[in-house]
């Protein structure tokens, strides 16, 4: 959620997230960016929407702390918060647009089932979306749509925590770095950039890759490459420096340790593994971010959250030594272990 619109009544926070979704999906933030603060009916007739239903949707908005409202002859004008232009505006380079199009488009629909989940112990894919969900990654890719909406929330979570992470521990030591379901490749960009002499390859499912090739990372970026394939399944690459960025969080503790046994053994001597999770206190009091993203890994994944001394367990158990926890202060957290 953006500062300023967390809201401690329970039993109304729904509403408060829908109203966000809605003001985000019908580009309240983005027509209010430029330009005089404007009358609910400028923005309803810019937006296409009902006089009266725009101005309910302004007016809760201002109380959500999302946009300001000042009265001039007897009419109140809104403009953005400060805030709303730096995370809710789509052309904004830390615009959580499209994280928020995500979580109100898919996400929100899998937590509808929460309490099945609960029961069940298990993800809520089929009854979401009606697609089974014996392979995770085809009912999170289940249309090209669905993909690219993920690879855009990804994106645009780590355009703002990204760096917090790269920077955690010095990578300089490390020359060849794979990222292991790296996505949009906005964490290779981040890691070419904070170290010039590295190179970075994108691992990723083909299709994945071929829409990063196409709509996320420039032909440009000469030090950074790609590579097709299924980290489970295909052979990996010797590199220095693997990273696997809310990776292991999607699967069971059985998975997770088949996927780390299998970096480990193809790690060059003296490298290493970069674990990036949002990571549970160690008696599980919080984060409440974090104790929330676990239920989010139970309602749409196999996975969930974990303690430091659950993923070093992980990682030990798959031979990495000397392992390092570094807390960012931000959501997510770094983790690095040696070969």
């Amino acid at each position: 959620m953006v500062p300023g619109c967390v809201c401690p009544a329970v039993d109304t926070y729904p509403v408060h997230v829908k109203t966000l979704f809605a003001a985000c999906e019908l580009g309240v933030f983005d027509f209010l960016q430029a330009g005089p603060p404007r009358s609910a009916a400028e923005v309803a007739g810019g937006l296409k929407t009902s006089v009266d239903g725009m101005e309910r949707l302004l007016a809760a908005c201002v109380g959500l702390q999302l946009l300001h409202a000042h009265t001039q002859n007897g009419e109140a004008l809104y403009s953005n918060t400060e805030l709303s232009n730096i995370y809710l505006t789509r052309t904004s380079p830390k615009s959580l647009y499209h994280s928020i199009q995500y979580n109100s488009q898919t996400i929100y629909l899998c937590w509808h089932y929460l309490t099945d989940a609960v029961r069940e112990g298990r993800n809520q894919n089929e009854k979401a979306f009606g697609v089974s969900s014996c392979d995770l990654f085809d009912a999170l890719y289940r249309s090209d749509e669905e993909m690219r909406k993920f690879m855009q929330l990804m994106n645009s979570v780590w355009n703002i925590c990204g760096r917090d992470v790269v920077t955690a521990f010095d990578l300089s030591p490390f020359k060849t770095i794979y990222d292991l379901g790296g996505c949009s490749g906005a964490l290779a960009k981040l890691c070419v950039r904070e170290y010039p002499e590295s190179m970075v390859t994108i691992f990723d499912l083909p299709k994945v890759v071929h829409t990063a090739r196409e709509h996320f990372v420039s032909s440009e970026e000469r030090r950074i490459s790609f590579h097709e394939g299924d980290f489970f399944k295909d052979p990996l690459p010797e590199a220095d420096l693997y990273i696997l960025a809310r990776i292991l969080h999607d699967w069971t503790n059985t998975r997770s340790l088949e996927l780390l046994t299998k970096v480990y053994r193809a790690c060059k001597p003296g490298g290493g593994v970069l674990l990036i999770e949002a990571l549970l206190n160690e008696d599980r009091s919080g984060p409440l971010t974090t104790q929330l993203y676990s239920l989010n890994m139970l309602v749409q994944t196999e996975g969930r959250e974990r303690t430091p001394s659950e993923y070093i367990g992980l990682m030990a158990t798959a031979g990495f030594t000397d392992i390092r926890v570094q807390r960012t202060g931000k959501i997510y957290d770094a983790i690095l272990g040696r070969k």
